[in-house]
């Protein structure tokens, strides 16, 4: 960790929602006026869509699929976050997706990669979005270098829903496809993601108050009022759950270091809890 050069990562599973979290952070960073390196997750992949694809024909799956540490380079994330926290840069890449139209039309191919290169220059910390960014493992330690590190986690039957969804609407995926995708990622989904939700600072999962038993037949993703939110913070002690009840209509304390919202008050709490942090990490930074 570091006080000149902090590190914010949010971590969570295709589909859970970290994409909307970024979206947040954005919107938090440019009304405090501060400039972030944005890194996505994706850009971490080790393998285009199209290598991807013809090692799932060989039965191989580019070391199982994306969710999996070997198909990625957690060596080089893990080299970014030493180097951000100790000089404020380091290199990365941008994976395009089908909605890049600005890199789609600079010529890069969708499902490919942009060259590596070093970050933009005097930016005021790092945020990091993607699937990755809590890894403790015998080969790896990305959390070590976060200085604040969220998870995005709803129950894995609403995270289906969500990508189930996401992938068949937006992205033109057939559902078999997806279900399939979600099985194949199972077992790395258990080994490689979740143990990253116990080295979180704090933890943000949605609940849904409606019937989700079978997320393969669910006609729809339930909405925010049909939701309530679960945040589970690693201190208690350095929340001021009093404030946040009172500021929160609807929200109640279910545990000592965990704090019960209504769907449609996530945006609200999550302004409420991170703006501080967030805040305190600039505050600490030197001047010189």
């Amino acid at each position: 960790m570091s006080k000149r050069h902090p590190i914010i990562a949010v971590t969570g599973s295709s589909g859970a929602g970290t994409t909307t979290t970024g979206r947040v952070f954005s919107r938090l960073f440019a009304s405090e006026n501060l400039s972030a390196a944005m890194v996505s997750g994706d850009s971490f992949h080790r393998y285009t869509r199209e290598q991807m694809a013809r090692l799932a024909a060989k039965g191989q799956f580019g070391e199982r699929n994306h969710f999996a540490l070997a198909a990625n380079h957690i060596d080089k994330l893990e080299a970014l976050f030493y180097d951000y926290s100790h000089t404020g840069n380091g290199r990365h890449r941008q994976y395009v997706h089908d909605e890049d139209l600005e890199l789609i039309e600079a010529g890069h191919k969708p499902g490919t990669f942009t060259p590596w290169e070093s970050l933009p220059a005097n930016t005021d910390l790092l945020f990091y979005e993607g699937l990755h960014g809590g890894v403790v493992s015998d080969t790896y330690n990305t959390a070590q270098y976060v200085d604040l590190l969220m998870g995005v986690v709803p129950i894995v039957n609403l995270e289906w829903i969500q990508k189930i969804h996401r992938d068949t609407f937006r992205r033109g995926y057939s559902q078999e496809a997806v279900v399939k995708t979600i099985i194949n990622r199972m077992d790395d989904y258990v080994h490689d993601i979740v143990p990253q939700f116990s080295h979180t600072h704090i933890n943000f999962q949605r609940i849904p108050l409606v019937d989700t038993s079978n997320p393969f037949v669910a006609r729809d993703v339930p909405t925010e009022d049909e939701s309530m939110v679960v945040i589970r913070f690693r201190d208690a002690s350095e929340v001021d759950f009093p404030y946040l009840l009172q500021m929160i209509a609807g929200s109640s304390v279910s545990r000592h270091d965990t704090l019960v919202i209504p769907g449609p008050k996530l945006s609200l709490a999550m302004d409420l809890i991170l703006r501080p942090m967030v805040l305190n990490l600039m505050a600490q930074k030197p001047f010189a």
